[in-house]
C-alpha cells in the first residue's frame, strides 16, 4: 500500500472475494462457519490488498480490551529499553501496548488524557512525574503501575529498582578499586534522584568517606553532564558517580575535553545500562536495572489488578547489579 492510500477494510475484501463482510470476519478471526476453499479464497484476497486486522478494533467491539496503556518519554533513551521488554511481557498473555509520549512539547497528563481515550484496561508509567494525589485519583478509574519511581499510595502499584542499593554497588566498586575522593552527579529533580543520591551518601559514610563525597547538581541528560564536568574540572575527584547514563556520557566528553583520561585519571560510573552504555567507544561501567523482570513483573500486576486479583505486595523492589566496563580503573598514583 503506498503512502497516502487508504487502508484496505473487511467490506474491501469481501467485495473483491465474492463473499460477505460476515464470513470474512470469521476467516480473519479464524473460527468455524467458511469451507475450505471460501478460506483460502478470502486469505489470498487478503494478502493481495495487504489487509491488517485491527485488532484493537476487534477487542473494543467485543466489549473487551486487552491494551495496557504506556506512557513515556522520548527524552530518556532508557525507556526504550523498557517499551522492548513491556511488548515482550505483554506478547506473552495476549495483551498489547498502546503508547502515549511525553515530549518537549507534550506533557504528562496530556499523554495519559491519550490513552484514557483509548479505552485500555491498565495504565503503565515509566517514571511518572506527576504528584502522587494526581496518580491516586487515577488509579480509582483504572488500574496504574508506576515504574521506576515509588508512590507512596494504596490505590498504585509501584515496581521499581533498588535505587539506593544502585549507588552502593558503585561506590563499593570505586572503594575496592582504591578511590576516596568520590563525586556523584545527581538528576536534579528528576524521580529517583533523590534516592540515588542518599544512597551514594550512605555508602561514603559507610566506608568512613563521607568527608571526601562531594554532590554536583545535575540532570537527566547530556548537557547536565557536560555543566557537571566543567564544575568538577576545578578540583577534580578520582571518581565519579552519576545519575544515568545519558548524563554519564555528557560528563565522559567534558572531562576528556578538560584534558583528563577516563579512566587513567578519573573513573565514571553511570546508571540503568542502556542499550548505547555497551557501545564500544563509550564501554560505560554502570549499574543496571532488570528490564526482563521489571517489565514482566509491570504487566503481571496490571493484569492482576484488571482481574481484581489479590496481590500480596503493593510495591515490588528489584536488586539491581553492576556492569563494570571501561570507565573505572584504580587510581593515579601520587606525583
Amino acid at each position: 500500500m503506498r503512502a497516502g492510500d487508504r487502508r484496505p477494510t473487511l467490506a474491501d475484501v469481501a467485495a473483491a472475494a465474492d463473499v460477505s463482510i460476515a464470513l470474512v470476519s470469521i476467516v480473519m478471526r479464524d473460527a468455524p462457519g467458511a469451507s475450505a476453499a471460501t478460506r483460502q479464497r478470502v486469505l489470498e484476497v487478503a494478502r493481495r490488498l495487504d489487509y491488517q486486522p485491527d485488532s484493537r478494533a476487534r477487542l473494543l467491539r467485543s466489549g473487551e480490551s486487552r491494551l495496557l496503556g504506556v506512557v513515556f518519554a522520548v527524552q530518556h533513551p532508557f525507556h526504550d529499553d523498557m517499551l522492548t521488554g513491556l511488548y515482550d511481557a505483554a506478547d506473552k498473555i495476549g495483551y498489547e501496548l498502546t503508547l502515549s509520549a511525553v515530549t518537549p512539547r507534550r506533557d504528562e497528563r496530556t499523554a495519559i488524557g491519550g490513552l484514557l481515550q483509548d479505552r485500555c484496561a491498565a495504565l503503565v508509567l515509566l517514571g511518572p512525574q506527576i504528584p502522587a494525589a494526581e496518580l491516586a485519583t487515577l488509579a480509582t478509574r483504572l488500574p496504574v503501575v508506576s515504574m521506576m519511581r515509588g508512590v507512596r499510595h494504596s490505590a498504585v502499584d509501584v515496581v521499581r529498582t533498588d535505587d539506593a542499593r544502585g549507588l552502593h554497588l558503585a561506590v563499593d566498586h570505586l572503594v575496592a578499586l582504591g578511590h576516596t575522593r568520590i563525586a556523584h552527579v545527581d538528576g536534579g529533580r528528576m524521580v529517583a534522584s533523590a534516592e540515588r543520591r542518599q544512597g551514594f551518601r550512605d555508602a561514603m559514610r559507610r566506608h568512613g568517606l563521607e568527608a571526601y563525597g562531594k554532590v554536583v547538581v545535575g540532570g537527566y541528560g547530556e548537557e547536565d553532564g557536560a555543566r557537571a564536568a566543567r564544575e568538577l574540572l576545578i578540583d577534580p575527584p578520582t571518581a565519579v558517580t552519576t545519575f544515568n547514563d545519558l548524563s554519564a556520557t555528557g560528563l565522559l566528553d567534558g572531562l576528556r575535553r578538560g584534558g583528563l583520561d577516563v579512566p587513567g585519571d578519573i573513573s565514571v560510573v553511570g546508571y540503568d545500562d542502556s542499550s548505547f552504555s555497551r557501545l564500544a567507544h563509550i564501554d560505560l561501567t554502570t549499574v543496571a536495572q532488570d528490564i526482563d523482570t521489571m517489565a514482566t513483573l509491570a504487566v503481571s500486576r496490571a493484569v492482576d489488578r484488571i482481574a481484581a486479583a489479590p496481590v500480596a505486595h503493593r510495591e515490588i523492589v528489584i536488586p539491581p547489579r553492576l556492569v563494570v566496563r571501561g570507565t573505572t580503573a584504580p587510581p593515579p598514583l601520587p606525583p
